[in-house]
């Protein structure tokens, strides 16, 4: 690291603070101007950013800055360290220091990865009493080293190949979904699954579509299929499992090496979002509280305001091998097994549903300020559809191996992601080159798999 260069930030690239329209002036919003908030980066989780929740007009640029595309987005307060970088020109609000780099010196991709690394150092210069918050000022003076500008590239190009080897991965596992999902609403909301029936020219064909008989369900208020049930939640269930906290270390009785997955955790399980489970320790007598292939793990305690508890995972043979130690949720989680394999994808997708249309804020109760989903009362009282069997397996049958290959894309995801942190301050403080990380990179390359949608 002695030929690497030692600056100030400020003195090798400009540094902007957001803002935010009044939202009492209709005039500011809605227009084609994007604008990004630190939840936008919260929630999409990429290096490149293209777009946000909300937009300005051009009569609003009057009190905030255009930032062009390549910007380096760094939140500053609540919380400090989400960075992107813009893809195209946008703006942003107040919880961003925006910096521009002087292109002849700093290589924007560098700098994102540098303070990537050096996220807890920037949270630390932080101040303020509510909230830390890190000032414009404070940016500026703190002092990064760098190498000259095609070491920087180098660089940024071997960590950015890990990630759009990650990225990638994402988009064809978020097709995957996509097809799963449609399927489902195509089966189970609209009831054109393949008529089953054994008349000349309606066997296969979509059931409602081609004339299946739907019967009126007066407790559902609405028509489905023929032959179809309705249920309580519970009666799709044969057990559930509380969760487990048990110890942070090894000690007394507490022998047990399991990860536990939280309900932070939920999200991260089925590929949306980091997933960083603690290790925990627990009882040995408490082993029958181990998830097992097919069961779901249900949020119990969390929540907010604008999010219900109640989010769902699910576990299968390909998750098991996402994690060296057995796995456990925790106590504020509740583990589900159900009575019939073959219903655990339409289990799942149904449930989802009911999440997403704010069903479950309705069955939920507050304990000292946390709410917490009355679990017993959602499932013993409210009823859905239960189909037959067949096209339970049927569903089933199609969805298993767009699981399979999502979990396994999650796997070689975390593979790649504990390669990229690992050689992230390797490279920041000179302890290997671009040449020995490449060797490393080509000795962690599996053949790559052609995907094509269906």
């Amino acid at each position: 690291m002695n030929n690497w260069n030692y600056f100030e930030l400020g003195q090798i690239a400009s540094i902007y603070n957001g803002s935010t329209p009044s939202t009492n002036n209709e005039d500011y919003w809605n227009g084609d101007i994007i604008w990004i908030t630190p939840k936008d980066l919260s929630d999409q989780n990429q290096k490149y950013i293209i777009k946000g929740e909300r937009t300005i007009t051009q009569k609003a640029l009057s009190n905030t800055k255009l930032l062009p595309n390549g910007t380096v987005l760094l939140s500053s307060r609540a919380p400090i360290g989400l960075l992107s970088i813009a893809s195209t020109d946008l703006v942003t609000n107040q919880g961003f220091k925006n910096i521009v780099v002087n292109a002849d010196i700093l290589h924007n991709e560098f700098l994102y990865y540098y303070l990537k690394l050096k996220k807890n150092e920037l949270n630390n210069l932080g101040s303020g009493t509510t909230f830390k918050e890190l000032s414009k000022s404070t940016l500026e003076k703190y002092k990064i080293k760098f190498p000259d500008l095609p070491t920087q590239k180098s660089i940024a190009k071997v960590l950015s190949d890990l990630d759009a080897k990650i990225e990638l991965n994402n988009k064809i596992n978020r097709e995957l979904e996509a097809m799963a999902k449609t399927l489902y609403d195509y089966w189970f909301v609209q009831f054109d699954f393949p008529n089953p029936s054994t008349s000349s020219g309606q066997a296969g064909k979509p059931y409602k579509s081609s004339g299946g008989t739907m019967v009126y369900n007066t407790e559902l208020k609405r028509e489905i299929p023929e032959g179809w049930e309705v249920k309580t939640i519970s009666e799709w269930i044969k057990k559930d499992k509380n969760g487990d906290w048990g110890k942070e270390t090894e000690e007394g009785n507490y022998q047990l090496k399991v990860t536990c997955i939280r309900g932070a955790d939920l999200n991260g399980l089925n590929g949306n979002g980091e997933l960083k489970p603690p290790t925990r320790f627990i009882l040995v007598n408490n082993s029958n509280k181990l998830l097992e292939n097919h069961d779901l793990i249900v949020e119990i305690s969390g929540g907010s305001p604008t999010q219900s508890t109640g989010r769902l995972a699910f576990i299968t043979e390909e998750t098991l091998l996402r994690f060296q130690n057995p796995l456990i949720c925790s106590n504020f989680c509740k583990a589900l097994t159900l009575k019939e394999e073959k219903y655990l994808y339409n289990f799942v997708y149904q449930w989802n549903r009911l999440y997403d249309n704010g069903v479950l804020f309705g069955w939920e109760g507050k304990t000292s300020g946390i709410k917490n989903l009355l679990f017993e009362s959602f499932v013993t009282k409210h009823k859905e559809v239960f189909p037959k069997y067949e096209i339970a397996e049927k569903f089933y049958d199609f969805v298993k191996p767009i699981q399979s290959q999502k979990q396994k894309n999650l796997l070689q995801n975390q593979q790649l992601s504990e390669l990229r942190d690992w050689l992230l301050p390797m490279f920041m403080n000179g302890q290997v080159t671009v040449t020995e990380a490449e060797e490393k990179l080509n000795m962690a390359a599996e053949p790559s798999v052609e995907y094509k949608k269906g």
